[in-house]
């Protein structure tokens, strides 16, 4: 069916669009793949919570992968994506359980061995770089997640702490010129507000600025 695009500033509920990944023809194996993409500090790892609260509470077996963890330290970013591809969604995809290692930020090397098993119903993976061309074939939705750099930095520095900063405003221009080079925005499906002021119900629903499907399983 010809995708549908609106732009809107209502409530969406995340059911609505756990809906659709679930309408889509599974990609790895039996898993379905869900990507949620953004500038930093932009709510992708909150919005990758959420959607697993709701997709558990629907009985589906779920787990949420954060590139964060792939990602070989802070001039690692497109090795973290090289890792998930090759080793998690191709893996998948040809029937074997995915491995990575996590990246431990403190010491600065990778560490414990984790698998992704054959037996999930959704894979969510949260973070830049996951929404990269290269993951396109296997994926059943792409999000796009923003918000203003002021809102991102406060949360960004909130978290990592004022000595990180020089670091954070580096990333922020290394990952501008990547989504502009992948065109990750103008790619996803849906665009959430990432720092909404129409009232909704956080756990349960999202701010979309713009929606862009190929059926409407998620307009109502």
């Amino acid at each position: 069916m010809a995708s549908t695009e609106r732009l809107t500033s209502d409530p969406l509920t995340i059911d609505s669009l756990l809906d659709h990944a679930l309408s889509t023809p599974a990609r790895l194996g039996r898993t379905r793949l869900i990507s949620i993409d953004g500038p930093a500090g932009s709510g992708k790892s909150t919005l990758a919570d959420r959607f697993a609260a709701r997709a558990e509470a629907r009985g589906l077996h779920t787990l949420v992968l954060r590139m964060d963890d792939l990602y070989d330290g802070w001039d690692g970013a497109v090795r973290g994506f090289g890792l998930l591809r090759d080793h998690v969604l191709k893996r998948l995809a040809d029937g074997r359980e995915g491995r990575y290692r996590r990246y431990d930020w403190k010491t600065g090397a990778y560490a414990e061995l984790h698998v992704v098993p054959v037996t999930l119903d959704l894979l969510i993976v949260d973070g830049v770089t996951s929404c990269d061309r290269d993951a396109e074939p296997w994926q059943s939705l792409q999000v796009w997640i923003e918000t203003s750099n002021e809102v991102r930095m406060h949360r960004g520095i909130e978290r990592d702490g004022e000595a990180l900063r020089d670091q954070w405003l580096e990333w922020m221009r290394w990952e501008r010129d990547h989504f502009a080079v992948e065109h990750t925005r103008e790619r996803a499906q849906v665009i959430v507000d990432g720092d909404p002021a129409v009232p909704h119900s956080p756990d349960t629903e999202l701010i979309v600025k713009s929606i862009n499907l190929t059926h409407d399983s998620a307009a109502s």
